[in-house]
């Protein structure tokens, strides 16, 4: 059980057992719903509601795969995120046959959906907004989305959150087509962070943040500049996906947390949701296992210590140079003539770490082809040279060529 979740998955899941028949005992009989110990839950800032602090992320194919809305809901899991564009609209059409076939479950969800591409240079971005909203809605049989992200990637907030934005997102609230409305990034997170934490019209904030962009001061000040703003934050890729594992760091942190009782994931998860300023960590989980186990250690109750911190703190070090820690506004700034550098090594990042090989072929291939061309060409040693993180992101350009193109 040591491997499996300190929260003691024997313990926790015993009551959600289905029994067999007395008369035939290899035959499975519908026992009652199972009964799963409630999530805690946490203020999403000023919205003042109360969230479970994990949600499921899914971007993935939910038309195919019914079955993890169902274990969400029997496992408590009722915050639900989803996108435009997450595997081609088939992430928000699966939930709105589940919920079509499942109307009564909608009242017990959160729901939280992006306005995947919106962008000033592809037109009026109200109407953008609008288009996708209305396609979101009709595309999961709801009448309104809890939290809508009208800037799916915010990467330049004095360019992205403008006042057109935001008198949409307040019209869009009185017609009560949204309740709140934010934003996610995983590019130039600290910039973002900071912007939204002077504006009064962001209620919530979906961030990149894990054990090594927790080393960073600039990324603390930030978090902390959106918690006394009372922003609502919530931690997105939890899971540190790096590059190149090193195996020496990797096996030292791996062994002092399952001498614990938690794996890998269960440490990860914990060291995230041991920071109160964070409502909610998202992580994509397509199937019972994943979800059981990071269930697990969401309820379980012990704290880390100083101790696990300093853990993380020596791996965050170690690995440093196989994490590109989104800080593109350095390597856009060193090859005004190759963008999507980062874009490029998060993509990489999704082949290598998150097992999503096909997800990561597919964002590779809507970089203009002008820019893909070049790729090899470039020299990337002005962006490696003022690099934070010291990578080497030429053989990293290269290896996402090779392995994406």
């Amino acid at each position: 059980m040591k491997t499996v979740g300190a929260a003691g998955l024997g313990s926790v899941f015993a009551s959600a057992q289905v029994k067999a028949g007395p008369n035939e005992p290899n035959m499975l009989q519908k026992a009652e719903e199972p009964k799963f110990p409630e999530l805690p839950r946490r203020k999403l800032g000023k919205t003042g509601i109360e969230v479970p602090v994990m949600f499921n992320g899914l971007m993935f194919d939910i038309v195919g795969n019914q079955l993890i809305l169902r274990a969400n809901l029997q496992h408590n899991v009722y915050y639900w995120d989803t996108a435009h564009n997450y595997a081609g609209g088939n992430s928000e059409i699966g939930i709105g046959t589940f919920l079509k076939k499942n109307p009564e479950v909608l009242q017990k969800l959160f729901i939280v959906t992006k306005a995947s591409g919106v962008n000033s240079k592809q037109g009026n971005v109200a109407e953008q907004l609008e288009q996708r909203l209305q396609e979101s809605l009709k595309r999961m049989n709801i009448d309104h989305i809890d939290l809508y992200y009208g800037v799916h990637g915010c990467e330049d907030p004095d360019s992205q959150l403008s006042e057109q934005m935001q008198k949409w997102a307040e019209d869009a609230k009185k017609r009560k087509l949204i309740r709140f409305f934010g934003f996610s990034t995983h590019k130039n997170m600290e910039r973002c962070l900071m912007a939204a934490s002077k504006l009064n019209w962001i209620d919530a904030i979906m961030t990149s943040y894990n054990v090594a962009l927790m080393q960073n001061p600039r990324m603390q000040e930030a978090v902390q500049a959106c918690n006394e703003a009372s922003i609502g934050l919530i931690a997105m890729k939890v899971l540190l996906g790096v590059q190149k594992k090193q195996p020496e760091a990797e096996y030292k942190m791996v062994t002092h947390f399952l001498e614990k009782g938690y794996t890998r994931e269960q440490a990860l998860i914990k060291a995230v949701l041991d920071d109160k300023r964070f409502s909610a960590a998202c992580i994509r989980m397509e199937n019972v296992t994943l979800l059981r186990s990071n269930v697990a250690a969401a309820l379980d109750k012990t704290s880390l210590t100083q101790a696990d911190a300093d853990v993380f703190k020596r791996y965050a070090a170690a690995t440093c140079s196989g994490y590109c820690a989104g800080c593109a506004y350095i390597c856009d700034a060193a090859l005004p003539d190759a963008p999507y550098t980062s874009e490029i090594m998060r993509y990489l990042m999704y082949y290598n770490s998150y097992g999503a090989q096909e997800e990561a072929r597919e964002l590779f291939a809507q970089i203009p082809s002008n820019v893909r061309d070049k790729l090899l060409s470039t020299d990337y040693s002005s962006a490696e040279a003022c690099c934070p993180q010291r990578l080497p992101i030429g053989q990293l350009i290269a290896e996402a060529v090779s392995k994406l193109a």
